[in-house]
């Protein structure tokens, strides 16, 4: 009889775990990790954030000293408006040119009519044109140097303009929602364009990079869903749904981290799978896959 009590629990115990679906694939979870940097070197003037924080695209985190864009730009607009009042110069020059020229140009006429009666003379009518003609000089020459002055003041936007985009990139700005990893800098350290300042990812989605043997690619499909699985305990799992977003097209060995001695002259693909994630999976934990 206590065999018989023996033989049904072990067969029972057995048809329990053949509850349990093995798993199709194996591998770990990962995120698309974002390195963000100063465009700009120089001291961190303010640089507000901390490791696990989340924190929303195109918030402000941080700012670089921004002493030297800001005194150049008081100099570039000391240089424009010096440009712009020896432009008013030149115009209200011109006004008295061209006044001048009416001038004359009426006592032309006047010793023109004169001559015909003989009350003046020719050298009188070829002076008053002399002067006209120097005047049409003055003023050509007046109209070179207002072209001058307005290439200048293009080449003086050009340089505000740099130096407002300098000056924009003095601040450090989050380029996407998610969590922040790791923190590589300090307020008050000085940085370098291009030097890395902190790390972030959005964990919100997570990628379970997994491993499939080719016999199995055939059941793997982009965009299909799948049950990934994470360990609760020793014998229980937390199921989550999943979407294949990537397959791998070259073959490669086993990875170390989930190989076995048999396994080790395998070929196997890489596929990602995107998991939504409320917060349990975490960066680097050993996922299932079942497709």
């Amino acid at each position: 009889m206590r065999n018989i009590i023996l033989l049904i629990a072990a067969i029972s115990l057995a048809s329990c775990n053949n509850n349990v679906q093995e798993a199709d694939a194996f591998g770990n979870f990962e995120a698309d990790e974002t390195l963000v940097s100063s465009e700009m070197s120089g001291k961190l003037l303010w640089f507000t954030l901390e490791e696990g924080t989340v924190i929303e695209k195109n918030q402000v985190v941080g700012v670089v000293d921004t002493m030297m864009p800001s005194l150049q730009l008081i100099e570039i607009e000391a240089q424009k408006q010096k440009v712009w009042a020896n432009m008013k110069s030149i115009e209200s020059q011109m006004e008295v040119f061209k006044q001048q020229k009416t001038n004359l140009t009426i006592d032309y006429e006047r010793i023109s009519t004169l001559i015909k009666t003989g009350s003046a003379t020719q050298k009188q009518l070829d002076d008053a044109n002399g002067a006209i003609m120097v005047l049409n000089k003055q003023v050509e020459a007046s109209e070179s140097q207002k072209i001058a002055l307005s290439k200048e003041l293009q080449v003086i936007d050009s340089k505000k303009l740099l130096l407002d985009e300098q000056l924009s990139k003095c601040r450090i700005e989050n380029p996407i929602t998610g969590t922040v990893l790791e923190k590589f800098a300090e307020p008050g350290e000085m940085t370098a364009a291009g030097k890395p300042l902190y790390k972030i990812a959005n964990l919100d989605k997570i990628i379970l990079r997994a491993y499939v043997s080719g016999g199995q690619l055939h059941q793997v499909i982009k965009g299909k869903t799948c049950k990934v699985r994470i360990d609760k305990g020793k014998k229980e799992y937390i199921d989550f749904e999943g979407t294949v977003t990537w397959i791998s097209s070259q073959a490669e060995f086993t990875p170390k981290i989930i190989q076995t001695k048999e396994e080790r002259v395998n070929m196997v693909y890489a596929v990602k799978i995107e998991v939504p994630n409320n917060g349990t999976i975490k960066i680097g934990m050993p996922g299932e896959v079942i497709f």
